[in-house]
């Protein structure tokens, strides 16, 4: 064989090669944009590093909290229950001594954007009150500081509550026999509860893509399902109406949950779907559960106690 044919068929050799190459790049970063992994979210939650913008810290200082009232429909007993909801967001400083909410000043105080959020519906006869209160700090640290979640009707009345030390330790209280825990420790990960506030304050940092997340604490008492991270598979859609709509889908857990906010400060929440089992037996059905916003207001709620002050009730539709 002539030299130059050797060189011809080398350049095509490495010509081949090097489609092949592109090739494979290509389909492997079409492949990973469909399930992007963002590890921007979790490697802040051990660093530390976030901040807040001035914007916001005038906005959630301002010595009022922001109340916002939702029209319910609960799925609870393979049925569909009519409601209200409440997100109650507030700074507040928080004592990781006392584990509580700080009433004296101290250097060590963290501030915090707490969020109350409260689900009120009947079943038949008698009726549902579920809180949850996360407290998220308002910069730096990633993960609240102390989650806890009761649930009260008439049979009883559960607590679920969640400890931020070096892991995450669980405590669970129930009525129903050999359900009750202590101190159940759980890698740190994603709470699904704090994503609430994160995107109220960072939703840049939302995570994306596929992730290890601890579902809300009212979805696992619900579905009485155990405290632990769940594969979840995570997108985020903007459209035209300047909304933002944000999906987190369980595949182990059959459940898919939406929620939607504005795209543009100070990313206020609209509404959700939270689409999951319901009932037992027979009476097991897909349903979904939503809320559809119906008034927001900001005020110091705290001092609103007297007979004279039930008029912001009716402001918010309750």
């Amino acid at each position: 064989m002539k030299k130059s044919n050797i060189y011809i068929s080398l350049f095509s050799l490495s010509g081949i090669l090097i489609l092949t190459i592109i090739i494979s790049s290509f389909t492997k970063s079409k492949k990973d944009e469909k399930f992007p992994l963002n590890t921007s979210i979790s490697n802040l939650i051990f660093e530390g590093q976030r901040t807040v913008s001035e914007k916001t810290k005038e906005f959630w200082f301002d010595g009022k909290a922001e109340l916002s009232s939702y029209k319910l429909t609960q799925a609870r007993y393979g049925e569909t229950h009519q409601g209200t909801a409440v997100l109650v967001y507030v700074t507040e400083p928080f004592s990781k001594k006392a584990n509580t909410k700080a009433d004296h000043n101290n250097p060590n105080n963290v501030s915090v954007l707490k969020l109350n959020k409260t689900l009120k519906f009947n079943t038949g006869i008698y009726p549902y009150s579920m809180m949850t209160s996360t407290f998220f700090p308002l910069e730096k640290e990633n993960t609240s500081l102390k989650i806890t979640s009761s649930l009260q009707e008439w049979c009883g009345m559960t607590h679920l509550e969640m400890k931020n030390e070096t892991d995450f330790i669980f405590d669970f209280s129930s009525y129903y026999e050999g359900f009750t825990f202590k101190n159940k420790v759980i890698k740190k990960t994603i709470l699904e509860d704090d994503l609430w506030t994160l995107m109220r304050l960072n939703p840049e940092l939302l995570p994306i893509g596929k992730h290890d997340i601890i579902p809300s604490m009212s979805f696992l008492r619900l579905r009485n399902r155990e405290p632990k991270a769940y594969k979840a598979i995570i997108t985020l859609q903007n459209d035209d109406k300047g909304t933002s709509h944000y999906t987190m889908n369980y595949p182990e857990l059959e459940r898919e949950l939406t929620i939607h906010y504005t795209s543009i400060f100070p990313y206020a929440i609209l509404g959700w779907e939270d689409t999951h089992y319901s009932g037992y037996g027979d009476e097991k059905k897909l349903l979904t559960s939503k809320a559809e916003l119906l008034k927001t207001i900001k005020t110091d709620y705290w001092n609103q106690n007297h007979n004279k002050d039930k008029h912001w009730r009716k402001k918010l539709e309750l």
